[in-house]
């Protein structure tokens, strides 16, 4: 390779990278926003749209469903096996044998946090009471809402049917 061949590769290579500066300054020049600016001339923020909502006056009717006695009187805990499913990854059923999640065997009532030996966090320590229908019922709809600060990770389980079906289910088994 003689010298005119080298030169003419690095002055490609310098008019390729030069075009590519040319646009990309074109590209900012035209398309960039400057820092606290948006839109307005005076730094305020300038809305394209504005919807007017009428203030609601009284009290809100909110629709409930059915209550959670009135569900767990209709639960199905042949369909509570199938929602467990989803927590048989962390959660054993047999009796002593913790997994990641302390064991179920006979959690429908019994004190919260009360498996000796697992390391509960120390929110579910703290609290107080039995994991009766209504606690389970809260701590499945969402672990971190009704316990914060849990380990548990798991995000909740958001059909109510589905809820007392699995509080039904861990009701047969070791109760």
């Amino acid at each position: 390779m003689d010298t005119m061949e080298m030169t003419k590769i690095v002055g490609a290579a310098c008019g390729a990278l030069l075009i590519y500066l040319m646009i990309s300054w074109a590209g900012d020049s035209l398309y960039h926003v400057e820092s606290g600016s948006h839109g307005g001339h005076d730094g305020k923020v300038v809305r394209a749209y504005v919807i007017e909502v009428e203030e609601a006056s009284g009290t809100t009717e909110v629709e409930e469903g059915p209550s959670l006695e009135e569900l767990m009187a209709s639960a199905d805990a042949e369909k509570g096996a199938k929602v467990f499913s989803k927590c048989k990854a962390c959660h054993k059923l047999e009796d002593g044998a913790n997994g990641v999640g302390p064991t179920l065997f006979g959690v429908v009532d019994r004190d919260i946090a009360s498996i000796g030996g697992y390391g509960y966090s120390d929110v579910l320590t703290g609290l107080a009471g039995n994991w009766d229908a209504a606690s389970l019922n809260g701590f499945l709809t969402s672990p971190k809402a009704f316990a914060p600060g849990t380990k548990m990770s798991f995000a909740g389980v958001k059909k109510a049917t589905d809820r007392v079906n699995l509080i039904s289910y861990l009701g047969t088994i070791g109760n």
